[in-house]
């Protein structure tokens, strides 16, 4: 490869990091969601929910960045669990509400050690206070990236 194609070097590229990281995060969560019997989107559309309870199919798909169509069987799929309730909003039928039945709010005690167990898996010693913020400055590094990517 001629000296100044090196920026075209797969291990080069930006977009190829953070696949592969994302991918390997994905796939460290798996084990950590197979007792709770969900899955990445779908643990993900539930940590939504545990903080913002009976919020719109529209508001849930803006804050996870997924259009309705992805969205859409995701939700069916937690429903068919018993994890949440879908119904229209009574003054505009063509809004559909997202709730958390009670066992989707039981859900949550049983996901509360995963963000620590995958730091630690990710290598973060969570009783260091310098590898914590470590872990919340890459956090917010890649947020802001998405932010100025988006």
């Amino acid at each position: 490869m001629a000296r100044d194609d090196r920026h075209l070097e797969l291990d080069r590229q930006l977009c190829f990091a953070l696949y592969a990281a994302s991918r390997a995060i994905v796939r460290a969560y798996d084990p950590l969601l197979a007792p709770l019997g969900v899955t990445y989107p779908q643990y993900l559309a539930l940590l939504v929910l545990w903080e913002s309870d009976d919020i719109s199919v529209g508001a849930l798909g803006d804050r996870l960045a997924l259009d309705s169509a992805t969205l859409t069987p995701l939700l069916k799929r937690l429903e068919q669990q018993g994890l949440v309730a879908r119904r229209r909003k009574p003054e505009d039928e063509r809004v559909v509400l997202i709730s958390l039945t009670a066992r989707g709010r039981a859900l949550r005690a049983k996901a509360r050690e995963i963000p620590s167990e995958l730091a630690c898996r990710a290598g973060f010693d969570l009783e260091d206070p310098r590898a914590v913020a470590r872990l919340e400055a890459l956090r917010e590094e890649l947020a802001d990236l998405a932010r100025r990517l988006g």
